[in-house]
């Protein structure tokens, strides 16, 4: 199953329209769920390229789903989100769910399809090596992995060294281009929520190092497949997270982490308030929450040396938002564009090799 959405650049209801990929401001979100404009002037917003390509299909292909963004010269005309990620798809089936998503698209004859994610992973259509750190992000093109000759190409992951075990992303970095990009940025620590969460420093456009947390994936398996699990509730399907969301709870088990408590002991504070009535199921799902990502802000927040810029969803975008502020730190936050904006970068590299740099 797939879907269109004409004429957006994100699949948040509560985006804007985009006119233009390159010229998307940082959006920021206040505590009422409304977009608002950024301070003007905080950066210098990247300039527009004048080489486009002319019909670019931008893919993240994840390993639970798929979308595509079909971005003709810097604008985007319709985005299409499937099912089917790659944990879905038969050995040598990928070229036919493209096709049955955006077979369409990929008709023109001019058309260039780059993919981002885990469609570049040993579980994926086809091998895309990591590029090591430190990792220019604009070699990335020289990195491409052509599966259809100059027609389609998956993106490579990253990899670093540290020092007690490798790290791997892969679709995180073409985030961290796009944010780049959009904010007119070449130093910043971009923070990727979600299942793996990253923390990824960037200095003169390179991606240093990097460190991964296994923030969402605990969460999900905690509040299905524990003990904690018999006095969670999960939010009803027709609210969003952001809507069901119990936000003094939260703040409550942020600042409990950031405090430097044993995250093994305070997670089974998540039953205890429960069975003392303490906490509803609404409310600890929330405060397990906190908790979480209190713990991953606490063991990064020391290395930050300006505000990062958070890449998430809505819902998350919030939560680290507040954990932030907890802690005494703003953030800037982008969503979907992120992604587009990057896979239109490397776009704009290939159509225009002379284009080296990401700043003028």
């Amino acid at each position: 199953m797939w879907r269109i959405i004409s004429g957006l650049a994100s699949q948040d209801p509560e985006s804007k329209p985009s006119k233009d990929i390159t010229s998307i401001l940082c959006w920021s979100i206040d505590h009422t769920n409304s977009w608002q404009n950024p301070v003007q002037g905080r950066h210098n917003m990247p300039p527009t390229h004048s080489i486009h390509h002319p019909h670019l299909i931008a893919v993240d292909w994840g390993t639970s789903a798929l979308r595509a963004a079909l971005i003709s010269q810097g604008q985007i005309s319709a985005v299409r989100h499937s099912d089917q990620g790659i944990l879905q798809i038969p050995p040598n089936g990928f070229a036919d769910a493209l096709a049955l998503l955006c077979g369409d698209w990929m008709a023109h004859p001019q058309s260039l399809t780059l993919i981002c994610g885990m469609a570049g992973s040993a579980q994926g259509w086809h091998l895309a090596p990591y590029m090591a750190c430190p990792s220019p992000l604009q070699n990335l093109t020289q990195h491409l992995v052509w599966v259809q000759d100059r027609k389609v190409a998956l993106v490579p992951g990253i990899s670093c060294e540290l020092p007690h075990a490798p790290d791997v992303m892969r679709g995180e970095e073409t985030q961290v281009l796009g944010a780049l990009q959009l904010l007119g940025r070449s130093d910043a620590t971009v923070i990727l929520p979600g299942t793996h969460s990253k923390w990824v420093p960037v200095a003169n456009q390179c991606v240093l190092r990097f460190h991964t947390f296994m923030t969402g994936e605990c969460f999900s398996l905690l509040k299905q497949h524990s003990i904690l699990a018999k006095t969670l509730s999960t939010p009803h399907p027709e609210t969003t997270q952001a809507d069901d969301w119990e936000e003094p709870f939260f703040d409550q088990g942020v600042t409990l982490a950031l405090s430097g408590a044993s995250l093994l002991h305070t997670l089974f504070s998540v039953r205890t308030l429960a069975l003392m009535d303490r906490l509803n199921p609404s409310q600890g799902l929330a405060y397990l929450s906190g908790l979480l990502i209190g713990e991953e802000l606490r063991a990064q927040a020391h290395l930050l040396t300006g505000p990062p810029v958070v890449v998430a969803n809505l819902a998350l975008q919030k939560r680290y938002q507040r954990a932030l502020a907890l802690h005494g730190l703003s953030c800037q936050t982008l969503g979907d564009e992120a992604t587009w904006q990057g896979l239109q970068y490397l776009a704009s590299q290939l159509t225009n090799p002379t284009l080296g740099s990401m700043s003028p």
